[in-house]
């Protein structure tokens, strides 16, 4: 069923979507999904450092961390704005069950370039689909809700690479 769900995700299937809104028991599952994505994306990260001359070690625990701290962020910011902006109904743990599914393509990250951008893309796409379903929100508020919390992920990552690294 995990391995089906990660699939289901990657084919942005709706129902799959659904289904994880509505199983409290999936919220282990999204926690695995994120920190299987956050390894993948250290890795990739870390090795980019490596060919850009920067420590594969640090890049490494910068991304791990940063990847599993930015699903609580942005669960919660989403969680925030869809319900108290848009009226959407759900719940916290809801949200970071869609959302740390949502994750998934982040897999694709290992391969530095090409894997984050297409990952990210990807993600970005399931986590249109995630606060939908999650929040029942219709397209716009969702692209509303999903460029805020975009612009936080984003914001987020050069702020924290910032201030534990002192540079961009």
């Amino acid at each position: 069923m995990f391995l089906q769900r990660i699939i289901g995700v990657f084919k942005l299937n709706v129902g799959t979507f659904e289904e994880l809104e509505h199983d409290p028991k999936s919220l282990g599952q999204a926690g695995l999904v994120v920190v299987l994505a956050a390894f993948m994306v250290a890795l990739g990260d870390g090795l980019y450092g490596v060919f850009t001359g920067m420590s594969f070690m640090q890049r490494f625990l910068l991304a791990l961390v940063w990847t599993v701290v930015s699903w609580f962020i942005w669960s919660l910011l989403t969680y925030l704005i869809g319900t108290s902006i848009f009226k959407g109904k759900a719940n916290l743990p809801e949200m970071m069950r869609t959302i740390g599914f949502a994750y998934a393509p982040m897999m694709l990250s290992v391969f530095p370039c090409i894997g984050s951008l297409a990952g990210g893309i990807w993600a970005l796409a399931a986590g249109f689909i995630a606060v939908r379903q999650g929040l029942d929100l219709d397209d716009i508020k969702t692209a509303i809700t999903v460029a805020i919390g975009f612009l936080v992920y984003v914001l987020g990552r050069v702020l924290f690479n910032f201030l534990l690294t002192g540079s961009f």
